[in-house]
């Protein structure tokens, strides 16, 4: 029975710390990724302040870096808070423990007095001869050695406990340590915290002096979006139209195919139906595989129906179309603080340095190449989806073109102040803006 107390204690044991040791990785690896993505906005801002403007872009990255850091401090909460369950799981496991070794020293002890009062040699052989028959000698001398083995393990297991306490004790200070130091971090980010809330309410203070030019800068996007997405609903209607073609064509060929061999399999029938064996009777072709979903013409080919399903397979894991940068303005309605204004954007803008290299996400062909108020624009189909990619200062593809992902398509060009931004848009075949952060994977 004490021997299955003390495997339970080690196997609880060994499950609580692989567990708490994957949680605690799990959380190290989020942390190192907050402070870097935390460290590339820093060195982002710096070279953004070199224009002494101010901008809605250096407002985005004051947003993102307080952003970023609550999560570090929630991080940090949750690794408090399991250092405190480890701490109190470490104590009750050491009453267990120290209540264990007590009671197998009692009972230690017990046995040392039963063997002290029953130490003489004639007492030993005198249980053994006063035995009723043989059988019940050997009985008793097995007997006496199973007390002495008992006797053993009792000491056996008395260390281990010790050993396990010791163990346990050792973990319970590394754990106070680990909360203590991680206290610490998190005072140090709070101060931080504090201290980007209220740069960023310096920015917002100056951003609401230049209202006006802030209002004309997000007019002037107002009417470039509105350019833009006139543009890609007439070429994604000509695309549809190109792709229905295709379809029509594909099936006309398909029932021609069908239709001959019905023709070829009629000519081949004898006069008399009745002398055809059963075994060369025309046999069905075999069903298709059944599935819930529903082509579109973007797919009436195998490379396209292969792009869609690809390109939907890869939803959070995509690649970003630029090797730097961080998103100034998000998918939807933004605002400037304190202000009325307030702008939509349909893609995400990403702000990176003037003439960075500016990718495609996934396979596909370049549907468009365009110019839009002296900018260049490339979209490109995924099957029945298009991704597209503005504000470059120049395009690297051509109208139907093959690219991989990866293939740089253009490069970034600068805005009104200077600073290098390039929009990303996901849309499908009906015309309809996706979120494109869903689809990219966390950098």
């Amino acid at each position: 029975m004490l021997r299955k107390i003390f495997l339970f204690f080690i196997f609880s044991a060994f499950v609580l710390n692989s567990f708490a040791q994957q949680n605690k990785e799990e959380l190290q690896r989020k942390q190192q990724q907050l402070i870097r993505e935390i460290g590339d906005l820093n060195n982002t801002l710096k070279e953004i302040r070199k224009s002494k403007k101010q901008s809605l872009a250096e407002l985005g990255i004051f947003k993102r870096k307080i952003r970023a850091r609550e999560e570090l401090i929630q991080g940090i909460n949750r690794e408090v808070k399991g250092l405190n369950n480890n701490i109190y799981l470490s104590s009750l496991e050491i009453n267990k423990l120290r209540k264990e070794l007590d009671t197998l020293k009692r009972e230690y002890a017990q046995s040392l007095v039963f063997a002290y009062k029953n130490r003489s040699n004639y007492d030993y052989l005198n249980f053994i001869f006063s035995a009723s028959s043989f059988n019940d000698a050997i009985k008793r001398v097995t007997y006496l050695k199973s007390y002495r083995q008992y006797r053993e393990q009792q000491v056996a297991n008395i260390n281990k406990t010790q050993q396990l306490i010791e163990q346990k004790i050792a973990s319970l200070n590394n754990s106070k340590t680990e909360k203590n130091v991680a206290l610490q971090s998190q005072g140090k980010e709070l101060q931080v915290l504090e201290t980007d809330k209220k740069e960023q309410d310096v920015v917002v203070s100056k951003l609401k002096s230049k209202e006006g030019d802030i209002a004309k800068e997000i007019k002037k996007r107002e009417k470039t979006r509105q350019q833009m997405r006139n543009a890609l609903a007439i070429i994604i209607r000509r695309e549809q139209k190109e792709a229905m073609e295709r379809a029509r064509i594909v099936k006309q060929k398909e029932d021609e195919r069908r239709r001959r061999e019905r023709d070829a399999e009629i000519a081949a029938k004898p006069a008399n139906p009745r002398a055809i064996p059963k075994t060369e009777e025309r046999r069905s072709e075999p069903p298709k595989p059944k599935t819930n979903r529903t082509y579109s013409p973007f797919e009436s080919t195998e490379e396209g129906k292969s792009e869609s399903i690809s390109f939907e397979g890869g939803r959070g894991r995509l690649p970003w179309p630029v090797d730097a940068g961080y998103i100034s303005i998000h998918q939807g309605t933004y605002a400037l603080p304190g202000t009325q204004l307030k702008g939509v954007s349909d893609g995400i803008t990403i702000s990176l340095p003037v003439g960075s290299n500016v990718k495609a996400v996934a396979d596909g062909e370049v549907s468009q190449v365009f110019d839009l108020g002296g900018e260049q624009a490339v979209l490109v189909r995924h099957g029945k989806y298009f991704t597209t990619y503005s504000h470059l200062s120049s395009a690297n593809v051509n109208r139907g073109q093959k690219v991989r992902a990866g293939t740089v398509v253009g490069r970034s060009a600068a805005n009104d102040e200077g600073e290098g931004e390039v929009q990303f848009m996901v849309s499908n075949e009906a015309g309809a803006f996706l979120n494109p952060e869903s689809w990219l994977r966390r950098r």
